[in-house]
């Protein structure tokens, strides 16, 4: 459907579609991308959200029938609850999607996922000068040594492994590629590319993907499928992974409607509708149940989705301009990249200050109701003055009061209540309590 729309108008001469001309296609663009997400696993570092087993399983089921080919459910190595929910979760059918679970460099972490029956592992450790001085506290051969073992262990049980290099980002090219061909040759079946702290341009993202590709295919002579982590600190996330597939990277990792840590993953609709119709790459993501599925999202994470975010934000096909409202009566297409229902989704036209004759006669028209032009000139002043009138006071006190319960409904733990549980553990009360948030 999606062909047909737009190539009619390109044929009629109606518009022009600059995404098509042969210069601005991308040589190395793959025509099939498999869309891995990291809901489950990164979407539940959001702080407070906590995802219930059976919250998780709709997630996971909804996932697999829209058309995902890897869901991440989880890191099982984290604790016992988190062990046991994932086995619960690969125990259930899935019709397409892959189920994979992360793990450290550990071989009790790979332990945890093959005690839940998982068949697809995702290793994960840093490796640059940052994380090796102040985090893992190691040196570079001590994590090679760790790399290679981890995923040796894996794949002598039959796992298919992906490698994940955090902070990849921020990494020497010369360690990037002494640890990626060392995770290869242990039998690694994906590399992982993870800008953790969403550090990238779209053209630095290119310079780094397009060298990984070359310098890979010299040191290792074999084609290692790609994949790409792009977090959205800048808001570059999506534009960042759809310069990686330009590159060549078929497996980009999303997050549904982008939640994650901090400023969240690239966002799953806004990757799969770019390619969709964009690109014209197939994803086989049905994107008619994207709507319905951020929905299932929101309500699970109880995090509202904004309103103006891309393809599945209640504003993302709303019209209030009546000059707009005018287009769009014309031809929908005017003032819509693409028809809504595409995505699961109608056009809506706001009732309010914008409001002018070409939707009044519109609606007038549908009611089968005849106005004068005065009529419909009061009927606008009418409209207008209804919400010039209200409150303004009254509608930020209730916005505010929103705010706050949104805030009350986020909180964790107050300092009092760690200091409670340190209390009954040790049987101590701290001589100075830090700040948690320090």
């Amino acid at each position: 459907m999606r062909k047909t729309v737009f190539k009619k108008l390109e044929a009629q001469g109606l518009i022009t579609n600059y995404n098509r001309f042969r210069k601005n296609l991308p040589p190395r663009l793959s025509k099939k991308v498999f869309i891995w997400d990291e809901t489950l696993r990164e979407g539940e570092l959001a702080p407070t959200v906590f995802l219930t087993y059976v919250e998780k399983v709709k997630l996971a089921k909804m996932m697999d029938d829209v058309g995902v080919a890897i869901i991440n459910v989880g890191f099982p190595g984290f604790s016992e609850e988190d062990k046991n929910t994932v086995r619960r979760i690969s125990n259930e059918s899935f019709q397409q999607a892959s189920i994979a679970a992360s793990a450290r460099i550990i071989r009790s972490d790979i332990d945890a996922c093959l005690g839940c029956g998982i068949r697809e592992i995702s290793v994960f450790t840093p490796f640059n000068n940052l994380n090796l001085r102040y985090m893992q506290k190691t040196t570079k051969e001590e994590i090679l040594e760790k790399t290679v073992d981890s995923i040796e262990y894996a794949k002598n049980h039959g796992i298919t492994v992906s490698f994940v290099l955090e902070d990849a980002s921020r990494t020497p090219f010369q360690e990037i590629f002494q640890i990626f061909e060392a995770a290869v040759k242990a039998g690694a079946d994906r590399l992982v590319i993870a800008d953790t702290v969403g550090f990238l341009r779209p053209l630095s993202t290119r310079y780094l993907i397009s060298h990984i590709r070359k310098e890979l295919s010299q040191l290792i002579k074999k084609d290692v499928p790609l994949s790409i982590r792009c977090h959205n600190d800048f808001g570059l996330a999506t534009a960042n992974t759809l310069t990686a597939i330009e590159e060549g990277i078929t497996y980009p990792q999303t997050c549904i409607a982008g939640f994650g840590e901090r400023a969240g993953l690239a966002p799953m609709e806004e990757v799969v509708v770019a390619l969709e119709m964009l690109y014209n790459v197939d994803t086989d993501i049905n994107v008619k149940k994207l709507y319905r599925l951020s929905q299932l999202a929101e309500k699970s994470f109880a995090l509202p989705i904004q309103f103006h975010k891309p393809i599945v934000g209640e504003n993302a096909f709303s019209h209030a301009s009546d000059k707009h409202i005018h287009g769009m009566l014309a031809h929908p297409l005017i003032y819509e990249p693409f028809p809504p229902k595409m995505v699961g989704r109608e056009t809506m036209f706001f009732l309010g200050r914008q409001a002018g004759k070409y939707l009044v006669e519109n609606r007038l028209a549908l009611g089968a109701i005849k106005a004068t032009p005065r009529q419909v000139d009061e009927i606008i002043r009418m409209i207008r003055r209804r919400q010039e009138n209200l409150d303004k006071g009254e509608m930020l006190m209730t916005f505010y009061q929103i705010k706050k319960l949104l805030r009350e409904m986020r909180k964790g733990l107050t300092e009092e209540d760690f200091w409670n549980i340190v209390e009954k553990v040790t049987g101590q009360k701290p001589k100075l309590k830090p700040d948690l948030g320090k």
